[in-house]
């Protein structure tokens, strides 16, 4: 079983009290985010879990307690936008998550820690020169820290669209794209960075940029030692390349408050959220 920790919420930088406590009670509950009534235990032995992949802005209240993790194969998807705070609103300063990006790289691996620069967009503020200069910058301060940048365009649900619609955000056309990932893909390769793109239909390996996986058969069986097959996961965008895995956290319960998250409806609502660090959920009082 490969665990996803998680596409709905950022575990590391806000649950991390409940995580090693599950972790030590052996199991967590999971609620279907469609169907409040369906629970679904997951049990947490090292013998049941083959791979745990965080994903998080800010995993540095988790550094310090890596050593519980011994027994466990995991790696991190590591997000650093460095967008303005209007957009990201209850970040640390880019200097401040890009220390703890280093920090965390040196403890595990290059290749265990993955830049996430997600998700690419235009808007009132941020134009390409914007995000060209942006992705320079941070590529300068992460090029010896990991191997990997996997990069994906926004994309526009209802929700999002509300939440970002004071900032005119802008579409980008094909031709845009292509252009605009040319130029990407020429910063990266100058610092030994690999572009992989998340979700995109279109092909672009012919400007050196291969289809991302964010869960990761390949790395997964590289960090196991073990030659597992795993269907690609029918619940993903039809696009995604992401192998099954059971997402163990919760929606609306992140406080990183990034106006352009599908995972969160009301800021205001997810800032009361309180959690009982003993309940086997996230987002339980």
């Amino acid at each position: 079983m490969i665990l996803s920790a998680s596409r709905r919420t950022d575990i590391p930088a806000f649950y991390s009290d409940w995580f090693f406590n599950r972790l030590k009670a052996g199991y967590l509950q999971v609620v279907n985010p469609y169907n409040k009534n369906q629970i679904r235990t997951i049990e947490l032995s090292p013998d049941k879990v083959e791979c745990i992949v965080f994903w998080t802005k800010d995993p540095a209240d988790f550094i310090s307690r890596l050593n519980l993790l011994q027994e466990y194969n995991y790696y991190f998807l590591f997000t650093v936008n460095s967008y303005p705070d209007q957009i990201e609103q209850n970040l640390r300063s880019s200097q401040q998550i890009i220390r703890t990006f280093r920090q965390l790289s040196a403890l595990l691996s290059p290749e265990r820690v993955i830049w996430r620069y997600d998700p690419i967009f235009f808007c009132q503020g941020i134009d390409e020169e914007f995000q060209l200069r942006n992705f320079d910058y941070l590529t300068g301060k992460l090029a010896d820290y990991t191997e990997k940048c996997i990069i994906s365009f926004i994309d526009y649900y209802q929700k999002t669209s509300r939440k970002m619609s004071r900032f005119l955000p802008e579409e980008i056309s094909d031709c845009q794209k292509i252009n605009f990932l040319k130029k990407l893909e020429k910063i990266a390769s100058r610092s030994g960075i690999k572009i992989e793109i998340c979700s995109e239909a279109a092909d672009y390996a012919e400007i050196g940029i291969e289809k991302a996986s964010c869960i990761d058969l390949n790395l997964i069986n590289q960090l196991t030692g073990k030659k597992l097959k795993l269907p690609k996961d029918p619940n993903q965008r039809k696009s995604c390349n992401c192998v099954v895995s059971v997402d163990i956290g919760t929606y609306n319960t992140c406080k990183h408050n990034c106006l352009y998250c599908y995972a969160s409806n009301n800021c205001k609502v997810i800032n009361t959220v309180r959690q009982n660090p003993d309940s086997p959920f996230i987002g339980n009082i």
